[in-house]
């Protein structure tokens, strides 16, 4: 008969048990990450009244078994910090503490700290991969103080502009758009183009800090009379200068090739004895027909192909032309299919270079290229683009599903900086709770089976977003009236019990 209140005594002692676990659950409601626990019973091993067999055994009451945690998702909050993560499956973040003890965590509150580690809200550190400063391939803290975008050197770039196609003979139209070398430092290029006699071509010039380039592949834009859009590109060339009658000898170079828009023989005739230009005259225009001579002196003759002032090309005197002597030379007009061109410039001054090699390319016809037109408009400049930019600080961040942590730069570059490992278990009910959110490994656990999230059983990640509680309050005010009633009718037993006692002992009375 007294057994009936050891098991009354242990019912009490079980649904006490299970309203502290109820209790626990309903405080932690709104714990962010919190995995609800659940009280697990079992009888204790009965006697047997007779004989051993079976069917005559008496219970001994009810003991608790084990505090299970419940690993079921809890709901998805969402916040306006892009380092709130979630996870979205199984998996557990990885966090250490100051002594590098690891931790196991679903409260995915992440923050940056003074320096520069994402850390959660007790302050140990996020683990995973870092892409910059270190090995990719270590786990270790998550470290973003040191995350800086490098510089990219310009190496092509492109114009889309308009040239007026009523543009007057000599004119010139001028874009600028700001380039970078291997070291981020920024340089004017230029393109400067200039109207030839011809109504359709412009010759251009492209120049780097204010210094003219030292080679250009082509140096001159032809457009489609009808269209107005790009049909050609060109470039001159001039031949060797042949003395005629008279004595002396020199060579003839060619300043602008640009202004060669057509293919003729030139002849520069000495008509007089001085050294001056009016000495000097075109006896041969070669179908440039408002050519002059711009300036002559005892070394050099420079000649203005159009009319409209600059020194196109230039006969330098190796021995002094004679009165009555001539110079002819052929200039040469080639043209060509629209293709990239190649620019080179001088090296900038700071000993970096820009492009390949100080070479440039110019996105001429390319799918990505810009368009020039020679449309009967205003001159104006739509659009300039280069793949060159200085380098960045980091601005702001983004977590993608897989965990990886990409950076927006001031320099307006993304890049991804580092990536979330997560850790699983064989048996995560196997897990200790450690408070403030944490989980410790044990042996019933199993160690730790790290990945990225996505991969191999891990759960995706969702940014900006928290896991609430797993806490079903519902279920849990039916668990607690259970309790209550349980706790109640075991008390009854005893009371119950403790009548049948005084009974017995009242029988000798």
């Amino acid at each position: 008969m007294g057994s009936a209140l050891w098991a009354g005594i242990s019912g009490l002692n079980a649904s006490s048990t299970e309203m502290d676990v109820i209790a626990n659950n309903v405080a932690n409601v709104n714990t962010i990450g919190y995995k609800a626990g659940k009280t697990y019973f079992s009888d204790v091993l009965s006697q047997s009244l007779s004989g051993g067999t079976g069917s005559m055994q008496v219970g001994r009451g009810v003991q608790v078994t084990e505090v299970g945690t419940q690993f079921g998702p809890g709901s998805f909050e969402t916040t306006g910090n892009a380092t709130d993560v979630a996870i979205d499956g199984d998996g557990f973040f990885m966090v250490n503490d100051k002594n590098n003890a690891s931790y196991y965590t679903r409260a995915g509150s992440f923050h940056l700290d003074s320096a520069g580690n994402l850390v959660e809200t007790n302050g140990y550190k996020l683990q995973g991969y870092n892409f910059f400063g270190g090995a990719m391939n270590n786990i270790t803290d998550l470290n973003l103080s040191n995350v800086q975008s490098a510089p990219l050197a310009t190496t092509i770039f492109s114009v889309g502009a308009n040239l007026d196609a009523g543009t007057a003979t000599g004119d010139t139209f001028s874009t600028t758009q700001t380039v970078y070398d291997t070291l981020g430092e920024k340089h004017s290029l230029g393109v400067t183009f200039r109207k030839t006699e011809t109504n359709n071509m412009w010759s251009f010039q492209c120049a780097l800090d204010g210094v003219n380039a030292t080679a250009q592949t082509y140096e001159g834009l032809k457009f489609d009379n009808t269209t107005g859009d790009l049909s050609k590109i060109y470039t001159g060339t001039v031949g060797a200068l042949a003395v005629g009658v008279g004595a002396g000898a020199g060579t003839i170079a060619l300043n602008q090739p640009g202004q060669i828009y057509q293919t003729g023989t030139m002849i520069l005739t000495k008509t007089g004895a001085g050294d001056t230009a009016s000495d000097w005259s075109i006896t041969n225009f070669g179908g440039y027909t408002n050519a002059t001579i711009l300036s002559a002196t005892a070394a050099a003759v420079t000649v203005d192909l159009d009319g409209n002032g600059g020194a196109d090309l230039t006969l330098n005197q190796t021995t002094h032309f004679a009165q009555n002597s001539t110079g002819t030379f052929t200039l040469t007009h080639t043209e060509a299919t629209p293709v990239d061109l190649s620019v080179t410039f001088t090296a900038p001054s700071n000993g970096a270079t820009i492009g390949a090699g100080n070479v440039v390319t110019w996105d001429l016809a390319g799918n990505t290229s810009l368009p020039i037109t020679d449309y009967a408009s205003t001159s104006v400049i739509n659009s300039l683009s280069n793949d060159g930019y200085a380098s960045g600080l980091l601005k702001s961040l983004s977590i993608t599903n897989d965990g990886k942590i990409s950076g927006f730069f001031t320099n307006g570059q993304t890049a991804d900086v580092a990536q979330i490992v997560l850790a699983n278990f064989s048996d995560p009910r196997g897990l200790k709770k450690m408070g403030s959110n944490l989980f410790g490994e044990t042996v019933n656990s199993g160690p730790a089976i790290m990945n990225v999230p996505g991969a191999s059983g891990m759960g995706n990640v969702a940014s900006n977003s928290l896991e609430m509680s797993n806490t079903d309050i519902a279920t849990e005010f039916i668990n607690m009236i259970t309790a209550q009633k349980s706790y109640s009718a075991n008390a009854r037993v005893i009371t119950t019990e403790d009548q049948m006692l005084t009974e017995l002992i009242n029988i000798k009375r």
